[in-house]
């Protein structure tokens, strides 16, 4: 992230004077996919790719802003009806209108921002926009702080309330929270969080992007959460106190089989054996234990695409490359139907699996994947 950058094109944009910079990441997830909104347990870290900007109030009630990336510049109001109509704009304005619906006072201000987070990669760029934002608002306006959890919600109802993105609170969570060398083990239902030690010596995590999105995202996501709910229902008649597929285990699971769907019972299968999966590699990390690690990524991958059935051609071709070139771990990351697979790699296969990977996706689907190197890394902070 590109600090002198930034600055150079906010001294050229505005009055040449200079600002505070600020700076959020991006994320990844280990693992624990599609637990969420099942009141389970997520397993995100922050990473060294995310968003900068440099604010400084200018004395209006009118914020100015400059995206660097996409030379777009925009001015709008702090008021309801001041929304603007690009949408980049409206990630800011939505932090601004949440800040200040939040008792902070943000008056206007000068931006301008640029991001090294990949887009449509799955590592939320979207977030780290709207922490970085958040985090900078606070800083710069707010008389009476507002907790680093208040920061993140503020950029969930960002997506609720002026973007149309009905989110959990991952994303925006890790990226607030992130700790460099450190995971994050956070529970969807308490929102209770632990930092458990990632520094896998010896080894890499790489993303490799499959550069597909298939359109049928958000309506079989809707029908996946249908079928947890269905599950959850039929268990309650039994065992009232059961809230969540987070609360039942396989033995409950199959006293309900007769009265749900094949369906219905293969996604419930799926989300109960992820729970515990995300417990069983927070385990083997305070081992130091890696190889456990990559053998659940691995089992993730499978039940995402032979039960949940959230992954695509693309995405099982990638995990078969992995583990025909040994790598350790290797699933689909994100919600499924494209994006990337998540990966790790011992350091001495490192070179071997991305040229293997590049060729065989190239010569199988006629276009190269992408690939990202990530490091884990510190959350929202101001750089200067």
């Amino acid at each position: 992230m590109d600090i002198e950058y930034v600055r150079s094109r906010f001294v050229k944009h505005f009055d040449g004077t200079t600002g505070s910079v600020y700076a959020s990441p991006g994320r990844i997830n280990l693992i624990g996919e599609h637990t969420d909104y099942n009141g389970g347990f997520v397993f995100p870290g922050a990473v060294d790719k995310g968003m900068v900007a440099e604010i400084k109030p200018n004395g209006t009630d009118k914020v100015r802003a400059y995206s660097i990336d996409l030379k777009d510049y925009v001015e709008f109001g702090l008021n309801e009806e001041d929304a603007p109509k690009a949408s980049w704009a409206r990630y800011i304005f939505g932090v601004c209108r949440e800040m200040i619906k939040r008792g902070v006072e943000v008056k206007g201000f000068n931006t301008a921002f640029s991001g090294d987070v990949p887009l449509g990669a799955g590592m939320s760029s979207s977030a780290a926009l709207e922490s970085t934002y958040a985090y900078a608002l606070n800083d710069l306006f707010g008389e009476n702080k507002i907790d680093k959890f208040e920061l993140a919600k503020v950029g969930q109802a960002t997506e609720h309330n002026y973007c149309g993105v009905n989110c959990g609170i991952m994303d925006q969570f890790a990226s607030v929270f992130g700790k460099e060398g450190h995971l994050i083990r956070l529970d969807c239902r308490s929102l209770e969080y632990q930092y458990f030690p990632f520094k896998p010596e010896g080894y890499r995590l790489v993303l490799v992007d499959s550069v597909v999105k298939h359109e049928l995202a958000s309506s079989a996501y809707n029908k996946r959460r249908q079928s947890c709910e269905n599950v959850v229902a039929a268990v309650q008649k039994k065992h009232p106190h059961v809230e969540y597929l987070r609360d039942c285990n396989m033995e409950m699971l199959n006293e309900v089989k007769a009265q749900i769907s094949e369906e219905d019972y293969m996604r419930a299968e799926y989300v109960i054996e992820e729970i515990q999966r995300v417990l069983d590699v927070c385990d083997a990390l305070e081992r130091n234990d890696y190889e456990t690690v990559g053998q659940k990524m691995y089992e993730t991958h499978h039940g995402m695409s032979k039960l949940y059935e959230v992954s695509c051609e693309e995405l099982d071709f990638l995990n078969d490359v992995a583990f025909d070139c040994g790598v350790t771990g290797s699933r689909v990351m994100g919600g499924g139907f494209g994006g990337c697979t998540i990966n790790l790699v011992k350091n001495e296969l490192y070179e071997t699996f991305i040229s293997t990977a590049k060729e065989r996706y190239k010569e199988k689907f006629g276009r190269s994947p992408k690939v990202y190197d990530v490091v884990i890394s510190d959350g929202s902070r101001k750089l200067c």
